[in-house]
């Protein structure tokens, strides 16, 4: 017999089918109005952010983030390069914009770590990231055994530790093609140009 967490996850796999689709096409119109960081109640996706350390109990919250989609445009140098040397367009952040999304609930919550995020929605211009945070001085983190480590971390996101985060920094990959992202791009590079 299956879960309601199974119920929710197998939903999820195809967002834009059945009831899910429905209720996404109402909700991104909601949000579309919405600011760009906002403290929700509860979670989109309880099955998702349960995997993800979540747990509905004091000093955690969850946060939706809208980030603006696509790449970067530069401003147009005016003189000095040949017409296919200006790198106006196809300029893409390094970070993925979950990464961004993260950092951004951070700053709007300083006193907070974040633990985890995932996606809950886009249309062509936007996308939308629930992103959880825990708070490292509350007593009921402090006293949890599956928290209680947060509380000796300061500015995991900024360092790229979320998974999010290890992801945009190669950390997914292992082995053979994979030597020079550990510990990091730029350690990497300075080990060799001693």
């Amino acid at each position: 017999m299956k879960s309601m967490y199974a119920y929710i996850r197998e939903a999820w796999k195809r967002p834009y089918e059945g009831f899910v689709g429905e209720l996404m096409w109402q909700r991104l119109q909601k949000w579309r109005r919405e600011p760009a960081v906002v403290r929700i109640e509860r979670p989109t996706r309880l099955d998702r952010a349960r995997s993800l350390g979540y747990k509905a109990k004091k000093g955690i919250i969850v946060v939706r983030v809208r980030i603006r989609r696509g790449g970067r445009r530069a401003t147009r140098p005016n003189k000095g390069r040949k017409s296919k040397g200006l790198a106006v367009n196809k300029r893409t952040p390094k970070k993925n914009l979950q990464w961004i999304a993260e950092e951004r609930a951070n700053r709007r919550y300083p006193n907070m770590e974040v633990l985890n995020s995932y996606w809950v929605g886009e249309d062509g211009r936007y996308k939308w990231f629930e992103v959880i945070l825990v708070d490292r001085d509350h007593p009921a983190i402090k006293t949890d055994k599956q928290l209680f480590w947060v509380s000796s971390k300061k500015g995991r996101v900024y360092r790229g530790l979320t998974s999010a985060g290890r992801k945009a920094r190669g950390l997914r990959r292992k082995g053979r093609g994979a030597e020079k992202v550990r510990p990091s791009y730029r350690a990497n590079f300075r080990k060799k140009s001693r």
